[in-house]
């Protein structure tokens, strides 16, 4: 289930990779990326973490917050962040709540092996906390410079 365009945002605060409260609504009159990706310190997920951590001034210059949910704990975010020297905000999600809010906590198949996880994907949040985009089943290459050209776009 995408969340439709348009349609707001849902809200949230959970932890942080420093183990500070972060809430939608922290963020009001700022543009929010929010990316959901399945696990610290796998290929992919790093990949985007760090992709969006080279261009996270880009972002903040066209009033974008960049933050990564996963299901991982505050402690391994942390040790992600540091290893990577990450400057985007990750934030643990461990019991699904926000992942299930935005529709991306999904049955998944694998080996013909059926279980519940994360579709890699991207919401888009504009300044009155509505979904202006989303983005399914993301490509962790190219898609941090897809979602800042997409930005820079809406601008003009």
């Amino acid at each position: 289930m995408v969340l439709e365009n348009g349609v707001k945002a849902p809200q949230f605060t959970q932890l942080n990779q420093s183990g500070d409260e972060v809430s939608l609504s922290n963020f009001d009159g700022k543009k929010v990326l929010l990316y959901f990706y399945p696990k610290d310190n796998t290929p992919g997920c790093t990949i985007q973490a760090t992709d969006f951590t080279k261009l996270n001034g880009q972002f903040l210059e066209l009033n974008t917050v960049v933050i990564g949910v996963s299901k991982d704990s505050v402690k391994s975010h942390e040790k992600f962040c540091n290893k990577y020297s990450l400057t985007i905000d990750l934030i643990s999600d461990e019991d699904q709540k926000i992942m299930e809010s935005y529709g991306v906590w999904q049955e998944k198949k694998l080996y013909g092996r059926t279980y519940m996880g994360i579709v890699r994907s991207t919401y888009l949040i504009n300044e009155k906390g509505a979904i202006e985009k989303s983005w399914t089943e993301v490509k962790s290459k190219g898609h941090a410079e897809e979602v800042l050209d997409f930005i820079r776009k809406s601008r003009e």
